[in-house]
């Protein structure tokens, strides 16, 4: 009998969920060096991130030189959760180190998610979460765009959120207090975690004391790296995002803010989206007020980047929504794991020692042992469409994001251009002062000094004026040219090196490349 019971016992969910994990990492992480190695990643912001990285793994200041001399990156946003990687990046210098690492945290999101799906609806439930996590729009366009530090907060969400829906209010707490390191906007995300928690302890206990302290320490946290420690670190003594906040200087009306969150219509994709990501359903569970705090300063800012669907803001969205949505399944009354697993006396209701605890039928008035509660079927029903409505959008967006290049021959090719660019930069020295365009700069940052070429060049140290780069590397095809520099600036500082006697070393084809003298 015990051996029969042990062969009947429920499976663990930890074994799929990492092996999707690890599935998702490897998909990521192809794509995300493939894009680099077709020279598609740019200075901002892998190049950014990896002149930081590269800092801290020598034990220095992250003084970022592509985002002008002497500029200290903790003074643009604050994320100290970098120095992490500084270990590896020691290990294994380059760009795709910070790549693959965050091809993996962002993969981790897709356990804590699945199962909890499985103890919610089984085996198929935590499938079809699992898959829709990993193949999330938001995850994937983040996994392929650069690298940024949000790949740290999207598994500590993950978990975060599904331990507070599975009931664990400590676990919560300590899985959301680290993202106070990662970005200073997301205190205010842990605030709201604070919320939830106290909103669900009940009177007696410590619940509401944890609950208000980590809502205090989110929103103090935010309120000093943005008030204090940026503009200690920012070389304008403030904090640059703020006049991003603004309304433009189109009107002052006090109705205004409230206006800007609902137009333009861009806005109106973003939340659709997101809604439907939850399958709609999960905009009943009390964890999509997680996501108030990032969707409020998005929809207020003044950047349209912020009001899309692409880039990278919307990773830290996407374990929040699957995590509504699993919290909304569980709530319809969702037949879980123990329907389909437990002994055929749970089942039935007799009570067998060891068996699950599983209601029996509801007896109709006329005394039916098969009639069911017509509110509980709906419920299920809805839950079920909820599900597939959320694995619908998985796929219907799959081919608008970077994931299905995994599956395009033209992808995995190198084109005679790309070659030639390659034979370009392999001419540069290791160690070697660059100045060089938005996306060759990404390719230089790992082994050389790289400052964009738009910019004026940084003075050497000691020396009284400007020294000028060894190299100037520019791409005049590159489509990014326009932002972060205007293409007038790159072709003036192009100007002022052949009048300094910068001897062109390769020119044809859009590619150019300039010695110092």
């Amino acid at each position: 009998m015990r051996l029969s019971a042990r062969s009947s016992a429920p499976r663990p969910a930890w074994a799929p969920a990492w092996a999707l994990a690890g599935l998702f990492a490897v998909l990521y992480g192809c794509v995300a060096v493939n894009r680099h190695r077709r020279m598609l990643t740019q200075a901002y912001d892998l190049g950014i991130f990896e002149q930081a990285v590269r800092a801290y793994a020598h034990g220095e200041a992250p003084v970022v030189l592509l985002k002008g001399p002497g500029y200290h990156l903790l003074g643009d946003h604050f994320h100290p959760v970098l120095v992490t990687l500084a270990p590896f990046y020691r290990a294994f210098p380059g760009a795709v180190t910070l790549l693959v690492a965050q091809a993996v945290l962002m993969a981790l999101a897709v356990v804590p998610l699945t199962c909890w799906a499985y103890e919610v609806g089984g085996r198929r439930v935590a499938l079809t979460v699992g898959v829709l996590t990993g193949a999330s729009w938001g995850i994937v366009n983040a996994a392929a765009d650069d690298f940024h530090e949000i790949a740290f907060a999207v598994p500590l969400l993950a978990f975060a959120a599904t331990a507070l829906g599975r009931g664990r209010p400590v676990a919560a707490a300590l899985w959301a207090l680290p993202l106070v390191l990662v970005k200073e906007d997301l205190g205010l995300t842990v605030a709201a975690f604070g919320v939830l928690i106290f909103r669900r302890a009940p009177r007696a206990g410590g619940g509401r004391a944890l609950g208000f302290g980590v809502a205090l320490l989110g929103v103090a946290a935010t309120a000093l790296t943005v008030l204090v420690v940026l503009p200690s670190f920012n070389p304008d003594g403030g904090f640059d995002y703020w006049r991003q906040l603004g309304s433009g200087g189109t009107t002052t009306a006090p109705w205004a803010p409230v206006a800007r969150l609902g137009w333009p219509p861009l806005k109106w994709l973003l939340l659709f989206l997101l809604a439907a990501t939850a399958g709609f359903l999960g905009l009943r569970s009390p964890l999509a007020l997680l996501c108030v705090p990032t969707l409020a300063w998005r929809l207020l800012a003044d950047n349209p980047h912020y009001w899309g669907v692409g880039y990278h803001y919307s990773a830290v969205l996407m374990p929040l929504a699957v995590a509504a949505l699993v919290d909304a399944l569980g709530r319809a009354g969702l037949p879980g794991r123990a329907d389909a697993t437990a002994p055929e006396g749970a089942r039935d209701g007799s009570g067998a020692p060891g068996a699950a605890e599983v209601p029996g039928p509801v007896e109709a008035p006329g005394g039916a042992a098969d009639a069911v509660e017509p509110g509980r079927v709906r419920r299920v029903r809805s839950a079920r469409r909820a599900l597939a409505v959320g694995a619908l959008v998985a796929a219907v967006t799959f081919p608008a994001f970077p994931l299905h290049e995994v599956v395009m021959p033209e992808a995995w090719q190198t084109s005679p251009r790309l070659a030639q660019a390659r034979a370009m930069l392999a001419r540069i020295p290791d160690g070697a002062t660059v100045a060089a365009s938005n996306r060759l700069a990404a390719q230089l940052t790992g082994r050389a000094t790289v400052a964009l070429v738009c910019r004026e060049p940084a003075p050497a140290s000691g020396a009284p004026a400007p020294t000028g780069p060894q190299w100037v590397a520019v791409d005049l095809t590159d489509p990014s040219v326009q932002a972060p520099c205007a293409v007038e600036d790159t072709r003036r500082m192009l100007g002022r090196y052949e009048r300094e006697g910068y001897r062109p070393v390769v020119d044809g084809g859009g590619l150019l490349l300039l010695k110092r003298p």
